[in-house]
């Protein structure tokens, strides 16, 4: 089974509704913007408690893995940034995407930029997977003849990837809006 990667573990076992969320309330503000919890629970009801939890404060919600008795939630703490002002000129929207996809003569590069946690939960199938954190060390993974379309969540990581590949002298780089938070094309998931 892959190994997720996460910043902090919650330990909520044998806690009932609603001390899981009280536990993981606590936590999301012990750490930073773009950092993933793991919160392990018991309680079935978790599942669905974290999901709307995370959409109401703004967090998101990864996905959940069982384990025996244990429920893995995994969450990603938001910040006002993810919502700033696209800068990177060249901008696709999911739709031209996916028809690029679907287009078998198209030879084009998906570089997922989001946080692994996100990236196995739900990503673009083939996509490349290098969080945004990383893009720095990894930019030689990157083949500057190819056609690039950089994807986040929200298209606001992906833009700023997009204006360091450019100024890595990247030319055929496009930012993908608004990402993976409204894709509806074919879709890859971690495997239990």
């Amino acid at each position: 089974m892959n190994s997720i990667k996460t910043d902090l573990l919650v330990e909520a076992k044998g806690l009932a509704c609603p001390m899981p969320i009280v536990r993981t309330k606590k936590a999301m503000n012990d750490i930073e913007a773009g950092q993933v919890l793991e919160v392990q629970a018991t309680d079935k009801g978790s599942k669905a408690d974290l999901q709307a939890w995370a959409k109401s404060s703004g967090h998101q919600y990864l996905g959940t893995l069982e384990e025996g008795d244990v429920l893995k939630h995994y969450l990603r703490k938001s910040s006002d940034e993810e919502m700033v002002e696209t800068k990177h000129p060249h901008v696709t929207t999911n739709e031209e995407l996916e028809k690029k996809l679907l287009d078998a003569g198209e030879n084009i590069v998906v570089l997922d930029v989001r946080e692994s946690a996100e990236y196995a939960f739900n990503h673009i199938p083939n996509a490349i997977s290098i969080p945004l954190g990383e893009l720095d060390e990894r930019i030689s993974e990157l083949d500057k003849e190819h056609d690039i379309y950089i994807i986040c969540r929200t298209g606001s990581r992906s833009d700023l990837a997009s204006q360091k590949l450019a100024e890595k002298g990247f030319t055929k780089v496009n930012n993908v809006v608004p990402g993976m938070s409204a894709w509806s094309g074919l879709t890859s998931k971690l495997n239990k």
